[in-house]
């Protein structure tokens, strides 16, 4: 038996939001040259992200709407994920300072990387379909 697509996009999307997680907390761990992890953090999370719109686009052949609700929600998961993991390394940091906002980042963060996230693959899943579409793909 096949994995239906709402298995398959599921999956997906939980892997790369766990993987956008794992990817901003342990490239923060390093000591020394933060800006340089920093920006190899933002280039893989780039590289997954890029992954996903393309496997939603051409894989899954999934509309511009729901592969970009799709690739949103694993993007809000992966902040949701460092949320969590920024609230926890202040318990363990003995941080009591700022804590209220620490706890509005596990609503604030996901909205506000899933949003532009949404855009950016609905604009790019758009101009592929019409390319794609006007060259005789799909």
């Amino acid at each position: 038996m096949g994995k239906s697509p709402r298995q398959t996009w599921v999956r997906m999307a939980v892997f790369l939001g766990i993987g956008y997680a794992v990817v901003g907390i342990v490239f923060a761990i390093p000591a020394t040259n933060m800006q340089a992890w920093r920006l190899a953090a933002w280039v893989v999370s780039a590289i997954g992200y890029s992954t996903h719109i393309a496997y939603e686009l051409f894989r899954l052949k999934n509309s511009p709407g729901s592969a970009a609700l799709h690739v949103a929600l694993a993007v809000g998961l992966g902040a949701f994920g460092l949320a969590v993991g920024a609230n926890i390394h202040s318990l363990s940091a003995g941080s009591t300072q700022h804590r209220h906002l620490l706890l509005l980042s596990l609503g604030i963060w996901p909205v506000i990387t899933a949003l532009p996230a949404f855009l950016v693959a609905f604009g790019t899943n758009m101009v592929l379909a019409r390319v794609l579409g006007s060259r005789g793909g799909e």
